[in-house]
């Protein structure tokens, strides 16, 4: 893979998730402020739309990617992107509005496009570092948004924010556009691929969808609550709130730019189920915290599982990943987290209305707990030995 191609996708990946990632938190503001609607309750309605959409829409993206391209795909991506950021920008009413974020859901899924195409330049442990980075691209995009979003909304009105960063996808589509190139064309077809391999992949592909639903789904559970629950727990203001909150996603990021990020552990059958023994134990101390030293460790351990369950996530899907068919792995494995996100707000918020706020805590532990059970099994059919050498190699 040249070195010119991974930078131009993660700024590709990160320009996106800074908006999509960034203005949910603010849709409160946009809906009382700009469009006078009072009821709080449908700010959680409009931060699911695009996510919702996304889920329905990216395993249809992924099964054209691999017919038309997946460089093709991710300039569709980003020009969808922009075409529902100038919407959501220049909305008159609430229902168009609402109608923008739908676009966005249905033309945006940058990850996965952005994915997909990395695998037809990057293979074995190059993919499953390029899949890193590209995760660590979203960490940034979550702990800078909320910063620069609040600074400009100081000078500007929240919904014209839409309008100026529908230039950010234009000009990622134009780097994509000049300095990515096509796709290589595949050299074995499908049909001279081994009969047990082609059998052994959807059990691999269905076991990795489950795993992504159920770590994305612990990983949700806690977001819309933390920030409130931190303030109520220790009495503490909302910027040091807003660090607790930050603190997993920045030690990804210190881990991803060290020497750590190469090590072969990552690729090891037990690392997925010691991260998620590490972020179940993070939700069981923040639980039980009662003050702010006490949810800092646990935010310290979440993000060291958090981390580990990621890079060994990436590390399977890397193993698993054909080119004849990326664009739909990579599109199911999209949709899979953002099923698991909207389950995770929904089951959250009626678990803290039949508790209290320290119960998105312990949902997300117990599926934890149970997504280990899944993440011990690890199918060792002959194809699958067979791949993991050539990854050695």
């Amino acid at each position: 893979m040249s070195p010119s191609i991974l930078p131009v996708i993660l700024l590709s990946h990160f320009t996106a998730a800074l908006v999509a990632l960034g203005m949910p938190p603010f849709f409160g503001l946009i809906l009382t402020d700009t469009f006078a609607v009072d009821h709080t309750l449908w700010v959680g309605w409009f931060y699911v739309i695009p996510t919702v959409c996304t889920a329905l829409a990216a395993p249809f993206w992924g099964r054209i990617a691999d017919r038309f391209g997946r460089r093709w795909s991710l300039l569709r991506a980003q020009m969808g992107l922009s075409v529902a950021f100038m919407a959501a920008g220049l909305a008159p009413d609430v229902i168009t509005f609402a109608m923008a974020l739908m676009v966005q859901g249905f033309l945006g899924g940058t990850f996965a496009a952005s994915s997909a195409y990395l695998s037809t330049v990057a293979h074995g442990r190059n993919l499953s570092q390029s899949l890193n980075w590209m995760q660590g691209s979203a960490r940034s995009a979550m702990i800078l948004a909320p910063i620069v979003f609040g600074f400009f909304i100081t000078h500007v009105p929240a919904q014209h924010l839409y309008l100026y960063m529908a230039i950010l996808p234009l000009m990622s589509a134009l780097l994509v556009w000049k300095l990515a190139p096509p796709d290589p064309v595949s050299g074995k077809p499908d049909g001279q691929k081994p009969a047990r391999e082609k059998a052994s992949a959807p059990a691999s592909w269905r076991r990795l969808r489950l795993l992504y639903f159920g770590f994305n789904f612990a990983l949700v559970a806690s977001f819309p609550y933390f920030i409130p629950w931190t303030q109520a727990r220790t009495g503490g203001t909302a910027a040091m709130a807003g660090i607790l909150y930050s603190l997993p996603h920045a030690l990804y990021l210190l881990i991803l730019v060290s020497p750590l990020r190469r090590s072969v552990l990552f690729g090891k059958p037990w690392t997925l189920p010691a991260g998620l023994a590490l972020f179940a134990l993070s939700y069981v101390i923040q639980a039980t915290a009662g003050t702010t030293s006490a949810i800092l460790a646990g935010r310290w351990i979440m993000g060291l599982g958090m981390t580990t369950c990621l890079f060994a996530l990436n590390a399977e899907t890397a193993r698993l990943t054909r080119i004849e068919n990326a664009g739909q792995s990579f599109g199911a494995l999209d949709s899979a987290g953002k099923w698991a996100g909207v389950a995770a707000g929904v089951l959250a918020g009626v678990a803290t209305g039949m508790s209290n706020q320290t119960a998105p805590f312990w949902l997300g532990a117990g599926v934890t707990l149970l997504t280990i059970t899944l993440s011990v099994y690890r199918s060792r059919s002959p194809a699958t030995e067979h791949q993991e050498h050539l990854d050695k190699e």
